[in-house]
């Protein structure tokens, strides 16, 4: 979001409540969306509880303490099925009905999970899809353009654009395992490798972990 606002673009952000055992991220996305005075902030609900196979959506539990090889060589089962497919769907759907035509992903694919739905070759076939999809596209109104801009970034180098671009990072969140009370676990995969990101920028994580100090988890 913050890249999009710093190229110009006037910010229709959307979250989506899917049932994942972290619903914190989305009190986390309205305060966000609210600090950035965003256009319009739409909350879509979609249960993919129903469809499970996931550590986030279903009674499995969260890998803890996987090995920096495994994270980056092996697909968890905190993968969601076709996740990124479903909420790149739903953007696309609302954004043809702001008239807008770049659609933004935060998707990673170097310190990342191996999720195949964060791949390029992924993003560049979504983009395909929604050129022959759309209402405005066949019409000729507009074409789709899926924009991924800390795609082939580090973590560390993702931390250091945020903040260059002020952004609060006490505002963020990425835990998949949070307490009641909202504090991140500092064990899974996503905490150990924004914990990484911050230690490599040289910058302190103002998240509140459960552990005072989880990068020696």
């Amino acid at each position: 979001m913050a890249v999009a606002q710093s190229r110009g673009f006037e910010i229709y952000a959307l979250s989506v409540d899917y049932g994942q055992r972290h619903r914190v991220e989305l009190l986390r996305a309205e305060r966000i969306a609210s600090a950035a005075k965003v256009a319009r902030h739409a909350i879509v609900k979609v249960d993919l509880r129903a469809i499970g196979g996931s550590a986030l959506t279903a009674d499995i539990a969260v890998p803890r303490d996987r090995p920096d090889e495994l994270i980056a060589e092996m697909i968890p089962v905190t993968y969601v099925p076709a996740r990124n497919t479903i909420l790149l769907g739903l953007a696309l759907g609302f954004a043809e009905t702001v008239e807008a035509f770049e659609i933004f992903i935060g998707a990673n694919a170097l310190d990342y999970s191996g999720y195949p739905d964060c791949r390029p070759a992924f993003l560049a076939e979504f983009e395909r899809l929604a050129n022959a999809a759309t209402k405005a596209a066949v019409e000729g109104r507009g074409r789709s353009r899926i924009e991924a801009p800390l795609l082939s970034m580090t973590k560390a180098e993702i931390i250091r654009e945020g903040l260059r671009l002020g952004l609060d990072y006490s505002m963020t969140f990425s835990c998949y395992d949070p307490d009641a009370s909202g504090r991140a676990c500092g064990a899974c995969d996503s905490c150990r490798l924004r914990l990484r990101g911050f230690e490599q920028a040289g910058v302190k994580d103002p998240a509140a972990y459960r552990s005072p100090d989880p990068i020696r988890q």
